[in-house]
């Protein structure tokens, strides 16, 4: 059952990731976003930003299916979503490894070569 502070950790740790300021979390790799707190909208009230979902970079929409179909009670999306390769990740559903597979991914596709180096990240400090 991973958290907010799970995801901080493991963002944070991959090479040229920053956090930039905002109500949640928010990451960057190369000025793109590869995970961020959920903007949820709610009709006639301002938006909340929900730190136990984040909104992940999967890379195409073939993924974001495979994503959604295969684990519904994981992954979502809502209409503001359409159209972009994004999944609503339930962070309590996963695990500290799941996430770090998934934030690393989501980090890779984002990453610039000179960053990602084509291999696995080495987390800093490691």
């Amino acid at each position: 059952m991973a958290d907010a502070e799970d995801l901080r950790a493991v963002a944070a740790a991959l090479p040229g990731a920053v956090e930039i300021e905002s109500a949640g979390f928010d990451f960057r790799v190369a000025g793109k976003g590869f995970v961020w707190s959920c903007p949820e909208r709610r009709p006639g009230k301002p938006r909340r930003i929900r730190t136990d979902i984040a909104v992940l970079y999967v890379g195409d929409e073939a993924e974001k299916q495979a994503l959604l179909l295969g684990e519904p009670e994981v992954f979502f999306t809502t209409p503001e979503y359409n159209g972009w390769s994004l999944v609503l990740l339930r962070l309590a559903q996963v695990d500290a490894g799941r996430l770090q597979e998934l934030v690393t991914d989501a980090w890779r596709m984002r990453a610039p070569d000179g960053v990602s180096g084509g291999s696995d990240p080495e987390p800093r400090g490691a």
